[in-house]
């Protein structure tokens, strides 16, 4: 069997880490926009309503090159990196979590070092995390009817 490409190696390692979220009670969701323009690899809502920032790693070339994550504290109580079980966590920050990914499960190795959002900007992103999930909901159970209306306000 093949070494998997990077790409599916993140897609593995994702994958994983929102299985973890799951087991922990915290909601997932992938891709998601934040307001300084980055792109969280996974923002996941935690129970007691904080936020948790899931950046992925598909190897250490990816993290060595990617210094854009720490923008993502911003917009998170907590940040982690998900990587897999070979790659050097040595290479990772130690305030950061750790969560480590072998196959379809991941294990949460350490925990990140807490710095709480302001309550201004927790609920600027609770209402978008909430829209974006709903919207993704509806694309999913009425993919047309979305597709109408956007080609419909695109003609306005």
């Amino acid at each position: 069997m093949s070494e998997p490409s990077y790409p599916e190696r993140a897609a593995m390692v994702r994958r994983a880490a929102v299985r973890l979220c799951l087991l922990l009670g915290w909601a997932p969701l992938h891709e998601v926009p934040l307001p300084n323009g980055r792109r969280a690899d996974i923002l996941a809502l935690r129970p007691d309503g904080g936020f948790v920032c899931i950046e992925v790693k598909s190897g250490p070339r990816d993290f060595l090159t990617d210094t854009k994550w720490a923008e993502y504290r911003a917009f998170a109580d907590a940040l982690y990196f998900a990587v897999d079980h070979d790659f050097p966590t040595d290479l990772l920050p130690r305030e950061v979590g750790l969560i480590v990914a072998v196959g379809f499960e991941a294990d949460l190795l350490r925990e990140a070092e807490p710095h709480p959002l302001a309550s201004a900007r927790r609920l600027s992103l609770l209402r978008q995390f909430a829209g974006l999930a709903a919207g993704r909901l509806v694309a999913l159970e009425d993919p047309a009817g979305v597709a109408a209306v956007r080609s419909a306000l695109r003609a306005e």
